[in-house]
């Protein structure tokens, strides 16, 4: 069976949601590759275990920094890789510079997952020279939709090489078992500052709405200092990491998911896909990405101008006093996650693109329009 190493940042239990895009990708792969997966680790330690099934290899770090963790033993761990593809998950400023230093043999895939937003002058400088090596060498780049094919800037150049294969998930765990009277909306995620949690805070300064904020990062004391400025204490609980069961639990709980980003670094917004497979409607925003390709405008959620915190107030507002609405809006969205983002999907995918690499025999049983 052809080998497929995956170069991320980091792999389950850590959170993130590249993290989880990694998990199912590799799960989807099952039986078709065999899938190993090189990423960092949040410690000094370097270590080789299997988690799922999946080879993982956690390359300690010595020092972080901002959001870059540095490895020094990445490159050498890529160097030595024998896979017959890799696929190197972007944005990923020191698996690029590792790759540029080792140049592996194997053919690469880029899976592009968001825009890098950075000071023009910053990305010019520092950014752009380490992609460019990896950018002109990769066989094809997959992106999660086709927004974000058609507006990234830094594949512009590269558009022939472009295909699209949308995330899954399996939505099984997310239907809900119960029903419970829905007294919240709910964010979930990282607490960076592209997230605009500040935005969804305003908009419930204006209003009566109460809201769940679950996850953690470097803007959660910021954000509970603006809650309590905001006069907010009460109505806004901060609960800090959560596992997948307490998620699930919080989400059957809520009228709505709220996804307020501000910038095109939220890309798809694979929390989006949770909300809809649990049944809840989802309130999101206009940045130019696939966020508002998953969440359709009118039919599975609302989608607001990025940055407004009066029409996310009205917005929050329309929906959490509107069940009927937010069971019409849940439920279209649920149906669309059974058609389009499930693992069977994901797996159909890529089946379909290990066929286009060389690692598979074409199978006509599995042939289809290339998505």
């Amino acid at each position: 069976m052809m080998c497929v190493l995956h170069v991320g940042k980091f792999y389950p239990p850590h959170h993130g949601g590249m993290e989880r895009v990694l998990e199912s990708v590799c799960q989807a792969s099952r039986g078709l590759v065999d899938s190993h997966v090189l990423v960092a680790n949040d410690s000094s330690r370097t270590v080789e275990e299997v988690v799922d099934g999946v080879p993982v290899t956690r390359v300690g770090t010595a020092a972080a920094a901002g959001s870059v963790h540095i490895a020094p033993a990445f490159a050498r761990h890529l160097g030595r890789t024998r896979a017959d593809l890799i696929v190197l998950h972007e944005p990923n400023p020191w698996a690029l510079l590792s790759y540029a230093i080792v140049r592996p043999r194997a053919p690469l895939a880029i899976w592009y997952h968001s825009d890098v937003v950075r000071p023009a002058l910053q990305y010019a400088l520092f950014y752009a020279p380490l992609a460019r090596v990896a950018y002109r060498r990769a066989t094809c780049f997959i992106v999660s939709s086709p927004p974000l094919a058609a507006q990234s800037a830094a594949l512009a150049e590269y558009q022939s090489r472009i295909r699209v294969i949308p995330f899954g998930i399996d939505p099984a765990p997310w239907h809900r078992r119960e029903s419970s009277p829905a007294s919240y909306v709910l964010f979930a995620g990282r607490h960076v500052d592209y997230k605009g949690v500040d935005v969804l805070l305003r908009a419930l300064a204006g209003g009566s709405a109460r809201a769940v904020i679950a996850g953690d990062g470097p803007r959660r004391s910021d954000w509970q200092r603006l809650a309590t400025t905001l006069g907010l204490n009460g109505r806004v609980t901060f609960t800090g990491e959560v596992g997948d069961a307490e998620l699930r639990q919080m989400m059957h709980g809520a009228a709505a998911l709220v996804l307020p980003s501000i910038t095109r670094a939220e890309a798809f917004g694979y929390v989006q896909l949770e909300a809809m497979a649990a049944g809840k409607p989802v309130i999101s925003t206009d940045v130019p990405t696939g966020v508002s390709w998953v969440n359709q405008h009118g039919r599975t959620g609302l989608v607001v101008p990025a940055g407004d915190a009066d029409a996310l107030r009205a917005a929050i507002e329309q929906i959490s006093g509107d069940p009927a609405l937010q069971a019409t809006l849940g439920e279209a969205g649920r149906v669309r996650v059974e058609a389009e983002f499930t693992l069977d999907r994901l797996r159909e995918r890529l089946r379909a693109f290990y066929e286009d690499m060389a690692l598979l025999p074409a199978n006509p049983q599995h042939a289809e329009a290339r998505v």
